[in-house]
């Protein structure tokens, strides 16, 4: 595994932009220029319907990342004295009855972080006065994903934690992080989901969940050029991540760097290293630390 030190990553611009291809186009990631092969920026745009035409024949599948929501979707236990954030609850307003003869609905009750669900800047206090959910940009809300699967390192050991040496192999043999886009961490805990003592998995000491150490989380924040990371736990920081100094720091480093968390992901296993792009939709909900999201991933086939 490569030793080589991580130097810091800047904004890419003209000749530097990183290109991908999608459905013969090439697309910037910064700034959405689109391009025809030989072409002169501008012309032929084209990338829309090709994408259309692309997801109706099947040659670029949506997969969805998202946990459903429902009563027994496992949620954050706190100890106490800390707030607690509610489970998720459906409370049904009419069913096709005297209540509304011609139409189902109902109210919900949950918290911002249940579920598969979207960290914004604001959510911690290194960030106090960084973004809420509604004022993410939504460009920010679409770019490239790197997948990085440690499933087997935390099968055997799930106090497992990512360490800058990690990323940088897996750069050896996948290439760069993408640039303004996301670190998808797969660790296998998404097949826990269905029961949330599993997905939880604590004992007398506490939670034990794979997440990332403290050096990782700051470089991760600090020189790597992602705008955000994804996991398939309960949260963005290890089970044990509240004996670490800093205590959570995915959350203080990530987050106060103005970064993102997207957390309770599933289905990863289903995306290449390289090359999908994630689509992460939380609501906007004015002044909120974060909100339930759908999240989706588009793949060439």
């Amino acid at each position: 595994m490569s030793t080589r030190s991580p130097t810091k990553r800047h904004a890419a611009t003209g000749s530097d932009l990183q290109v991908r291809w999608l459905c013969g186009l090439s697309v910037s990631w910064s700034g959405w220029v689109v391009l025809r092969p030989g072409g002169r920026k501008g012309e032929g745009m084209t990338v829309l319907p090709s994408l259309l035409s692309a997801l109706t024949e099947g040659s670029v599948e949506v997969i969805d990342l998202t946990a459903p929501l429902q009563t027994s979707t496992p949620i954050l236990q706190l100890p106490e004295p800390f707030g607690q954030t509610w489970p998720f609850e459906l409370a049904e307003i009419s069913r096709y009855d005297d209540r509304g003869p011609g139409w189902y609905w109902n109210n919900i009750r949950t918290g911002e972080h249940t579920g598969t669900h979207f960290d914004a800047p604001v959510h911690w206090a290194t960030s106090r006065d960084g973004e809420d959910v509604a004022q993410v940009s939504p460009g920010r809300l679409v770019g490239p994903a790197a997948v990085l699967d440690f499933s087997d390192q935390a099968s055997q050991d799930p106090d497992f934690l990512l360490e800058i040496e990690h990323i940088t192999g897996w750069q050896d043999e996948h290439g760069e992080l993408p640039e303004g886009g996301w670190l998808l961490y797969r660790t296998g805990w998404d097949t826990r989901s269905s029961s949330q003592e599993e997905f939880l998995n604590a004992d007398h000491t506490g939670p034990h969940t794979p997440g990332i150490s403290v050096e990782c989380a700051r470089w991760l924040a600090e020189e790597a050029p992602i705008l955000g990371v994804g996991v398939e736990t309960v949260g963005t920081d290890a089970g044990a991540a509240h004996s670490f100094e800093p205590a959570f720091p995915c959350h203080s480093y990530l987050l106060g760097a103005g970064k993102y968390g997207l957390t309770q992901l599933r289905n990863l296993v289903r995306l290449p290293p390289q090359g999908a792009v994630l689509i992460a939709a939380p609501l906007p909900i004015v002044g909120g630390s974060g909100s339930p999201a759908r999240v989706l991933a588009l793949v060439q086939r």
